[in-house]
């Protein structure tokens, strides 16, 4: 394999076609990214050829995004529990027997899951807007809790904007200081996987489960508290979906964490794909 080269695969896990990117040498230490919503693997185009040189990098379409199979949410029953499953057969599929976590957004509570059931096999995590503290949560989840605490016809409709356009785009520039610094190519790719058939039904019963991820927060600080594992936070300070004390909260349980707080939202990568990927190359040299 060219270390240079991204090759575009897929694999059949569970029964479903997991599509995934993938770049480095396959001796080297290895990498798991893993997107978050209304994403895919796409939001790492520009970041895969800044660590290929040095890693091997692995990122996946979780089921129900991007070019990984679709079934309806009759079909397959969309929780993140069913989701870090599929990862985990996923991971064995294509070899990763130890593997640095970067988690974004939804790619956290399914990385931290991992991290949970195969600790032993965790080198380091790179955090980027990917929460782990109710103290993370910004008035973005307003909508998305009252769905949570009850769903009802009345509780979906705000929750359905959120898959729109304009919903994305707003995801893609709020807070941005300079919006013309993303490429509309981002959120208009988002937005049309996002209003193929099914995908309504897929997103409202993800946002739905979502409470089962604050269940598992205090597992997962426990984690972080025993395992002292690496921890890089690369943040988008002007967030306002998972908010910068979700970083700073990473330190109460690792006083050695690395938090990064940059000037941009949500979609780090977007804006500043070259200062996180020579953050995550420094990083990594010192922790693995």
């Amino acid at each position: 394999m060219d270390a240079g080269q991204i090759h575009y695969r897929s694999v059949a896990a569970g029964g479903q076609e997991i599509f995934y990117r993938e770049a480095g040498a396959p001796d080297a230490p290895a990498i798991l990214l893993l997107h978050g919503f209304p994403t895919s693997s796409h939001m790492f185009r520009d970041l895969i050829p800044l660590l290929a040189d040095r890693y091997r990098v692995i990122a996946p379409d979780h089921l129900g995004f991007g070019y990984s199979s679709a079934p309806s949410a009759k079909e397959f029953a969309y929780t993140f529990a069913n989701l870090a499953d599929l990862t985990d057969q996923f991971t064995e599929l294509v070899g990763l027997g130890r593997y640095a976590l970067y988690i974004q957004d939804y790619g956290a509570p399914i990385g931290l899951r991992l991290a949970l059931k195969h600790p032993e096999r965790v080198t380091a995590i790179v955090t980027q807007n990917g929460n782990a503290y109710t103290e993370g949560l910004g008035e973005a989840w307003a909508a998305p809790l009252a769905l949570i605490a009850e769903r009802t016809p009345e509780t979906e409709a705000p929750v359905r904007e959120i898959r729109s356009l304009d919903g994305i785009k707003w995801q893609y520039l709020h807070g941005l200081p300079d919006p013309s610094l993303v490429s509309p190519d981002a959120y208009h790719y988002d937005a049309a996987l996002m209003a193929r058939e099914g995908q309504a039904e897929i997103q409202l019963d993800l946002i739905a489960d979502y409470g089962s991820n604050f269940e598992l927060y205090p597992a997962f600080q426990e984690y972080f508290r025993t395992s002292q594992v690496p921890v890089l936070a690369v943040w988008g300070a002007h967030d306002e979906i998972f908010v910068p004390a979700g970083a700073l909260s990473f330190q109460c349980d690792l006083p050695e964490a690395e938090v990064h707080l940059l000037p941009t939202g949500h979609f780090a990568l977007e804006t500043h794909a070259r200062q996180i990927g020579a953050l995550i190359g420094d990083f990594l040299a010192r922790k693995i």
